[in-house]
């Protein structure tokens, strides 16, 4: 995989607007499990229970990920976290995905996300990095809008690695954005996937 492959493949990670979900002719976020692979033609059971068929571009690149330790999220870095509303009115993540100083900027903003109902995807700064009983406080900055974040010690935090197609088997995870065409055929060009035990968390 080329840099400029693997810099696609990372920004799939990361999508500037929020998406509605299966909404005619809108981009789809996918989560789910392959099923099976056959040419270019990736079977998936999505976390929804649903079966779909996801035609991979020619050029599809494939990203993996690797876990980083909490405090691997330092003041300067560039990451994007999925969270929810906690009763203090701080977010709390979910997940946390440091991106490469290549990717600094990608989809920077604070907007909604489908991981849960109520849960937002922050792409910022870190301004400050502060330990607590909890795990660690974050104050972010995007586009000049600041966000707290609480990260639980729990939460996985990753950040992007170079995979192959040889790693899209049945029965790994995967996290995807695909396109309907006008017939209705699932596209995409970039893929997340499970390997080494490190589940796409966003």
């Amino acid at each position: 995989m080329t840099r400029r492959q693997f810099l696609a493949a990372a920004a799939a990670l990361a999508v500037v607007e929020p998406l509605p979900l299966w909404a005619q002719g809108a981009p789809r976020r996918v989560r789910g499990t392959i099923d099976g692979i056959s040419g270019r033609d990736l079977a998936v059971t999505t976390r929804e229970g649903q079966r779909v068929t996801i035609r991979l571009a020619e050029n599809a690149s494939v990203s993996a990920l690797r876990r980083l330790e909490l405090s691997a999220i330092a003041p300067g870095s560039y990451i994007g976290t999925a969270a929810e509303p906690g009763p203090d009115g701080a977010w709390r993540a979910l997940e946390v995905l440091v991106f490469p100083e290549a990717m600094r900027g990608t989809g920077e903003g604070h907007y909604a996300w489908d991981l849960t109902p109520t849960s937002s995807m922050t792409n910022a700064t870190v301004d400050s990095a502060v330990e607590a009983n909890d795990g660690r406080s974050l104050l972010l900055t995007a586009r000049g809008q600041q966000v707290r974040v609480m990260v639980p010690p729990d939460v996985p935090v990753v950040t992007p690695i170079p995979a192959a197609m040889e790693d899209l088997k049945p029965g790994a995870q995967v996290f995807l954005v695909a396109t309907p065409g006008p017939d209705g055929t699932l596209t995409a060009s970039r893929v997340t996937v499970a390997r080494d035990g490190v589940v796409p968390p966003m």
